[in-house]
């Protein structure tokens, strides 16, 4: 005879923004899970009546965290919806920028908001323990108060190029704003220098190279230095790898795109087999969103919140959907569908062990993009071109925030914005159950999680919940 009883957790702590699971626990294991963004903010909806390029002003303003990809997302929309495309070099300062604010994300997230839960007292018998104590325990732990050195320190590049973060308005549909010189590039490269070295002593304690050429998941079992050791250690004693196992599937709209392509692809990854992603197969699902309308790709649908709450739904988040499925995204998917070998190797995994890891990986090889990148700058070039909008059409931006897939949809009549659609990476991932009754990936990760008897907040829940790294405010809009 099985036990079926109902556990809610929430808020978490550690997360942006709100959430709230509720969990079915069958005979110890959740059986069933669902995932309730329990704040609507309604951004899509302020947008409406306002001039095309207001968005540059108003959707960064959805996050204090990722707002230069919310920028990046608006300029791109203005400027498909032009016909434009921005200066070469402009595009190539907006991407550091990006990679610049996506880099410090992830770091925030391995020291601030993922490991210090191995610091906390239900963990104190285990053989790794002090050294988590030492290293990850709030406001305390010696990586924690390097890590936010060297990220103050990396943040000076936006600084210079973007003027302020967060919500800077130095990127645009022609460009940037701002033309670095030959001095700042100077600057920029010495930034960069101060950051490799903190990664290489601290995170990975050996050249972040070495890292980034591990093809296999038992050369990874075998890293025996830095913070990630530490990770790995503890990921193999708690069986972090057969944890929070998603479906498999994975999306990533292509990360910092230039006019040579992006450094990161685009495409799906299902099952460990690469294909294309073609954004008009998108569609939002409502069943089970307090929301008004109908099933409908970002152009055609609006967000109309539904102030009854109806009782056969449980979350103000839509359900996106591609080709009819949910998707995965955030840094794993990415550096797999790019093809890098263990990230490939890791998606087939579909762990917490694999986001956490695939999130280390991106922010190694980000560095390397990042002196790439800040080489190739011309300072001789013009960095904005002068971009006419139209009163009538539509555009499409899409990028890839920290957290994965970031699209915006807009549509303009009469010189005004009549429409305009958001699917967060967020919004993927702790999405709801669509018209079908299947559930987003967090909901899907969770069956089997262990609950120990008087769990209120269950440990094996939050370990699952930050490796997705959500970022909650984004999520409804």
């Amino acid at each position: 005879m099985t036990d079926t009883t109902t556990l809610l957790v929430g808020p978490f702590n550690r997360v942006e923004g709100d959430l709230e699971v509720r969990l079915e626990v069958t005979d110890g294991c959740v059986s069933a899970a669902y995932a309730n963004s329990p704040l609507f903010r309604g951004f899509e909806m302020i947008l409406q009546g306002k001039g095309a390029m207001d968005a540059l002003t108003i959707t960064p303003r959805i996050c204090g965290i990722c707002s230069i990809s919310q920028s990046m997302a608006a300029a791109h929309a203005l400027a498909d919806l032009a016909g434009a495309t921005p200066a070469p070099e402009g595009a190539k300062v907006a991407q550091l920028l990006h990679l610049v604010e996506n880099v410090s994300d992830h770091l925030m997230h391995f020291n601030l908001f993922f490991m210090p839960d191995f610091a906390r007292p239900i963990y104190s018998d285990r053989k790794w323990f002090q050294r988590a104590v030492t290293r990850f325990t709030a406001l305390k732990g010696g990586a924690l108060k390097r890590a936010t050195e060297a990220r103050a320190q990396l943040m000076h590049i936006v600084g210079l190029l973007g003027g302020k973060w967060p919500h800077t308005l130095a990127i645009q549909p022609g460009g940037v704003t701002y033309a670095p010189t030959a001095r700042d590039k100077v600057r920029i490269g010495a930034d960069l220098a101060a950051f490799r070295s903190y990664l290489e002593e601290a995170v990975f304690g050996a050249p972040i190279e070495a890292f980034v050429e591990l093809a296999q998941i038992e050369q990874l079992s075998a890293w025996s230095t830095g913070d990630l050791a530490l990770f790995l250690s503890i990921s193999d004693d708690l069986s972090l790898d057969a944890s929070g196992v998603g479906a498999g599937r994975y999306l990533s709209f292509g990360a910092y795109p230039l006019p040579s392509g992006p450094l990161f692809q685009r495409g799906v990854l299902v099952d460990g087999v690469a294909g294309r992603l073609d954004q008009r197969d998108i569609v939002e699902e409502i069943p089970s969103s307090w929301m008004l309308g109908a099933d409908a790709h970002p152009l055609q649908g609006m967000t109309t919140p539904d102030e009854d709450m109806r009782e056969d739904a449980y979350s103000w988040c839509k359900a996106p959907r591609l080709g009819g499925v949910p998707y995965e995204t955030g840094a794993l998917a990415r550096q797999a569908i790019d093809g890098h070998p263990l990230a490939v190797a890791l998606a087939c995994e579909g762990s917490v062990r694999a986001r956490v890891v695939g999130r280390l990986l991106e922010l190694a090889r980000s560095q390397i993009e990042m002196e790439r990148l800040l080489a190739s700058i011309n300072v001789h070039e013009p960095f904005m071109r002068h971009v006419n909008l139209p009163r009538e059409g539509v555009g499409v931006g899409m990028v890839e925030a920290a957290r994965g897939a970031l699209g915006h949809w807009i549509k303009v009549e009469n010189g005004l914005i009549s429409s305009y659609q958001i699917i967060a990476p967020t919004t993927w991932n702790f999405s709801p159950r669509d018209r079908h009754g299947v559930p987003g990936p967090l909901e899907a990760a969770l069956v089997g999680a262990p609950v120990r008897a008087g769990e209120d907040t269950p440990v094996s829940v939050q370990h699952i919940v930050r490796s997705f790294d959500p970022c909650m405010v984004c999520t409804v809009h």
